[in-house]
C-alpha cells in the first residue's frame, strides 16, 4: 500500500491562483485579510468534506471513520501531523519505518478544524463548501457527527474571516427521501446559520448548493428535482431566500457524457443560480483538460449568457482511490496515483484553462479528499505499506520535497506569475 504525507500546504488553494483572482478583481482574498462574504465573483471556493472521525470522538461508536473500513485504509494520503497538538493526533495501527505510529485527525476537534481555516487565511484563500451528506440526515448518530463539523466550519470561518456555505450531497437518496434535505435547510436556517457574517451570500441572498442532480446513475428524477428546489426556496423566504448552486454532470447542458439522456432535467438546470458541472476524472492530462475546456466549459458559458445563471466550473488536482477500492473488494485494477498531480501543474493548467474561457468563480475538489486523492494539498513524500510497516517509495510525490499550496513550487515564480497577466 501506498500513501502521501501532507503538510502544511494543505489547502488547494494557491498562493499564485489566489494573486491572479485578485488581480481580476479587489473582492476576492488577500492573505489575513477578511473576505468579502457578499458575492462568489472572483472567488475560490474548496469542498469540505469533513468527514474524518477517530474511535474516540463522541457518536463514532468507538470506530474510525473514512480513514478505515475495519482495519483496512481507506485513504491514498495520510495527513503530516506537525502542526497538530498532541490532543489533535488519531493514533493509528499503522507504523513508520523506523516503527512509530502513524497518525491522522478528526474532523470533530474544532481545533483542528480552525487550523484548516488558519491556512486559508495565511494563503489568502476564501472559503469552503461544507458537504452535507443526505444520507446521514436519516441516521441520528450520524447527523450528530456532521452537525458538529458544521458547528466546527462555522466558528473557523468566523475567527479566520473566511466564508462557507452548505452543500448538500445528495448521493445515495431516491425522490422519497428528499424531504430530509427541505427539513434540514428549514432547521439550520432557523437558528440562524445563514445569518452568520461568514455564511456566503450571492445576489443578495445565501448560498445553497446541491450537488448530485442529473446523472443518469442516481435514482432521483427530474420531478422529484423539481419539487425539491421549489421546496428550498420556500423554505428559504423568511430567511432572506435562498440562490441555488447546482453541481450537476459535466454533459448537463447537451445530455450526453456523464449525463441522463432525459430532457426533463432541462427545466431543473433553469431553476439553478449558479451551474458548477462536475470535473473530477473526465480528463486525466493536461490535454484531456485543455480539451474539456474548449468542449464544455467555454461553450457552457456562451450557452449561459443573458440566461441570468452564474458558472463555476470545478478543478482538482489530481486522483487516486487505490486503497478505498482495495477495502471495497471492487474488481480492479484501481492503479495508485491514477491521475498524477504533477507537483500541482495538473491543477495549475486547469485554473488557466477556466479562467481563459470567462469562468468568474472556481470550485476546487476538494480540501480533504484524501480517500481518492484529491485534497489540494502538498505533501513531502511517497510511502509503501506492507504488513503495516513503511518502505520509501516514489510515484506520487517525492520530486516535490517543498511544495506550496496547491503543490505549487514557491521556487517557480516566473511560470505561475503567467497567470497574473
Amino acid at each position: 500500500m501506498q500513501f502521501s504525507f501532507l503538510t502544511r500546504g494543505v489547502i488547494c488553494g494557491l498562493a499564485i491562483l489566489a494573486g491572479f483572482l485578485l488581480a481580476l478583481a479587489p473582492v476576492a482574498a488577500s492573505a489575513g485579510g477578511a473576505v468579502d462574504a457578499s458575492s462568489l465573483d472572483h472567488k475560490l471556493i474548496l469542498g469540505y468534506q469533513g468527514w474524518f472521525a477517530c474511535p474516540g470522538d463522541p457518536a463514532t461508536g468507538g470506530h474510525w471513520v473514512h480513514w478505515f473500513d475495519g482495519t483496512a485504509p481507506t485513504v491514498d494520503l495520510l495527513p503530516a501531523i506537525d502542526e497538530l497538538t498532541v490532543a489533535e493526533r488519531c493514533e493509528t495501527a499503522l507504523k513508520t519505518p523506523a516503527g512509530a505510529p502513524v497518525f491522522v485527525y478528526s474532523a470533530q476537534n474544532p481545533a483542528t478544524v480552525d487550523r484548516h481555516f488558519q491556512w486559508l487565511r495565511h494563503y489568502g484563500l476564501d472559503g469552503v463548501a461544507l458537504q452535507r451528506f443526505g444520507v446521514a440526515l436519516r441516521e441520528p448518530q450520524a447527523r450528530t457527527l456532521i452537525d458538529r463539523v458544521l458547528a466546527n466550519v462555522q466558528a473557523a470561518a468566523v475567527a479566520n474571516g473566511r466564508i462557507f456555505f452548505v452543500m448538500y450531497d445528495l448521493s445515495g437518496l431516491a425522490d422519497d427521501d428528499l424531504g430530509v434535505i427541505a427539513a434540514d435547510w428549514h432547521r439550520l436556517a432557523a437558528v440562524g446559520l445563514t445569518a452568520s457574517p461568514a455564511y456566503a451570500r450571492h445576489r443578495g441572498r445565501p448560498v445553497l448548493a446541491l450537488w448530485g442532480l442529473g446523472f443518469p446513475d442516481r435514482p432521483i428524477t427530474p420531478g422529484g428535482a423539481a419539487m425539491l428546489l421549489a421546496a428550498l426556496r420556500r423554505e428559504s423566504a423568511a430567511f432572506g431566500g435562498v440562490t441555488l448552486l447546482g453541481g450537476v454532470p459535466a454533459g448537463w447542458r447537451t445530455h450526453d457524457f456523464d449525463a441522463s439522456h432525459d430532457p426533463g432535467w432541462d427545466a431543473v438546470y433553469r431553476q439553478f443560480d449558479i451551474i458548477s458541472p462536475w470535473a473530477v476524472g473526465r480528463y486525466g492530462d493536461d490535454r484531456g483538460a485543455a480539451l474539456f475546456a474548449a468542449t464544455r466549459i467555454a461553450p457552457d458559458i456562451v450557452a449561459l449568457r443573458g440566461t441570468g445563471i452564474d458558472y463555476m466550473p470545478v478543478i482538482f488536482p489530481g486522483f487516486s482511490w487505490h486503497h478505498l477500492m482495495d477495502a471495497r473488494h471492487a474488481p480492479g485494477p484501481h492503479p495508485l496515483n491514477a491521475i498524477p498531480r504533477r507537483c500541482g501543474w495538473f491543477f495549475w493548467h486547469q485554473v488557466y484553462n477556466a479562467v481563459h474561457a470567462g469562468a468568474g468563480m472556481l470550485y476546487g475538489a476538494m480540501f480533504d479528499e484524501v480517500a481518492k486523492a484529491r485534497p489540494c494539498s502538498s505533501w513531502r513524500r511517497t510511502l509503501r505499506q506492507r504488513r503495516r510497516d513503511f518502505s520509501h517509495s516514489t510515484p506520487m510525490a517525492a520530486a516535490c520535497p517543498r511544495i506550496g499550496i496547491c503543490g505549487f513550487p514557491r521556487q517557480r515564480p516566473g511560470r505561475c506569475a503567467a497567470l497574473r497577466r
